[in-house]
């Protein structure tokens, strides 16, 4: 099975969870700001966490992965509903943004990116990476959603590599390039995230150039 037929399996899931909040009356607004909400929590626990470990790199853990639900949901649950509209889009993507930087802001506070190089190339990637996606619609062309590092796969990252850390809490790696894993994940962030952007980059030139 490959990645997008996988894809689509997911939307499937996410789709019928949805409709659980379709039945109680929550609105996919009310998803989005308790994202954001629990976004925020989690970058505050990342910060603590840098000075003691327990439990508040659990407690980050835990409200980050509901975040990354709740934010896999608002979506789905507009669809069902049949409410998607732009103004729905904007807030979701606005305080997507707002999350990201909350995170990696928690992290590298916390001093789990070691380097400040390696939390400036994380914030970079990400917001470089989001900004290219959104200007190609600008343009007068699709959003642009390809390219190696999309949101879904950074959250998913995020989430394993913190559990990761909580499991073994030491570095791993040789010499200067000893991180601890939300340091690895900082680090991917910012080297994937930059190369996305070159991606999108790349896509949205040459639709711009078929198109005129």
């Amino acid at each position: 099975m490959d990645i997008y037929a996988l894809r689509k399996k997911g939307d499937r899931i996410l789709r019928k969870v949805a409709r659980v909040f379709l039945v109680v009356g929550i609105g996919p607004d009310f998803l989005t700001i308790c994202s954001l909400l629990f976004a925020g929590i989690a970058a505050f626990f990342f910060w603590f966490s840098g000075k003691e470990l327990y439990p508040w790199l659990g407690f980050a853990f835990l409200f980050l992965l509901v975040s990354s639900l709740l934010d896999a949901l608002d979506g789905p649950l507009a669809r069902e509903m049949k409410i998607a509209s732009k103004k729905g889009d904007f807030l979701d993507h606005a305080f997507d943004r707002y999350a990201d930087t909350l995170l990696i802001g928690g992290i590298v506070l916390g001093g789990w990116a070691k380097y400040e190089i390696v939390g400036f190339l994380a914030v970079s990637g990400v917001l470089l990476t989001s900004y290219f996606g959104v200007q190609a619609q600008a343009l007068g062309l699709s959003r642009e959603y390809r390219g190696i590092l999309g949101r879904a796969y950074r959250l998913s990252i995020l989430i394993i590599l913190t559990f990761l850390n909580i499991v073994f809490p030491g570095e791993v790696g040789i010499g200067l390039a000893r991180f601890s894993f939300l340091g690895w994940a900082m680090l991917i962030f910012g080297i994937l995230g930059v190369f996305t952007a070159i991606q999108r980059t790349f896509y949205i030139w040459r639709a711009l150039s078929k198109s005129r």
